[in-house]
């Protein structure tokens, strides 16, 4: 809200957002106003007509004035990979949210004992962390209190993509030498929170067998609405089976033509007769 001035903008207006922002200064939105109401034009129509704005800006902050944040093309926050953040009304995004849909349906109930989802692919270099933190990105913008944690205390990434410390994380806490205060904020999704892989573990499998595992996972099924778990590959390393049998259901993933079908079904296979849910499988193009 301004305040201390000639003109008063309601909160959360656009004007209030682009003022805030920086986009505009006091006198821009003086005649913004002027002309709005010489002309009988919206703020955003005024504000393109005197050359102020751009279309692009008036979406921006028509996405935070209804809270589903994304963020401009030179905003730095996060790595430009993660198309959700940058480009929302694109084809790639409109299908995440269609899988983001299909994942409230089969998974993410409202139950609490349905609230984490492994994603998993039988090997490496088949997106398996660009698909969940763009899914990730797509849950929070849709008001779920989201959490993402990096469980490849391999080859972990999400640290890099979001822009995060990771001198502590999942594997600090495993260890005992940390604990949930590890979770990040990601602060321009206001739903959105990071818990990183932490440091590279000599021994992640025995870390991963210490019954400190399902107690975090207790805490912070408590504290989030959706949880969603970035895994090693699963031919390679047992990791992903014990970290999906915690969680109780996975989200299969393959890449078009670079992923084993042969592989995808043993894995399914595995997981199913471990008594795992495969909520589906998603072919990927990330």
């Amino acid at each position: 809200m301004l305040m201390n001035t000639e003109t008063t903008l309601p909160d959360r207006s656009i004007g209030a957002i682009l003022l805030d922002t920086g986009k505009l200064s006091i006198n821009d939105v003086e005649q913004i106003l002027r002309l709005q109401k010489e002309a009988n034009l919206r703020f955003g129509d005024a504000a393109v007509e005197l050359g102020l704005l751009t279309q692009s800006d008036i979406q921006h902050a028509l996405s935070h004035q209804y809270d589903y944040p994304y963020l401009l093309k030179n905003d730095e926050s996060v790595s430009d990979k993660l198309v959700a953040a940058y480009n929302p009304f694109s084809p790639q995004v409109e299908a995440l949210r269609t899988l983001r849909s299909q994942l409230m349906l089969r998974r993410f109930t409202g139950d609490a004992n349905r609230k984490m989802l492994s994603i998993v692919s039988p090997g490496s270099k088949e997106g398996r962390s660009y698909l969940t933190a763009n899914l990730a990105i797509v849950f929070s913008q849709l008001g779920e209190r989201t959490l993402l944690i990096d469980a490849d205390m391999r080859k972990p990434c999400q640290h890099e993509l979001f822009k995060l410390e990771n001198r502590n994380g999942f594997s600090s806490i495993l260890a005992s030498r940390n604990d949930t205060q590890a979770v990040q904020r990601v602060n321009k999704f206001i739903d959105l929170s990071v818990l990183t892989a932490g440091p590279t573990p000599p021994n992640p499998q025995e870390l991963l067998g210490r019954t400190a595992l399902r107690a975090l996972f207790h805490e912070l099924n408590e504290r989030f609405d959706v949880i969603l778990v970035d895994t090693p590959p699963a031919a390679d390393f047992a990791d992903a089976h014990i970290l999906t049998a915690r969680t109780g259901a996975a989200l299969m993933l393959t890449r078009k033509n670079k992923s084993l079908l042969e592989l995808v079904r043993q894995q399914t296979e595995s997981m199913v007769r471990s008594g795992i849910e495969v909520v589906g499988t998603v072919m990927s193009d990330f």
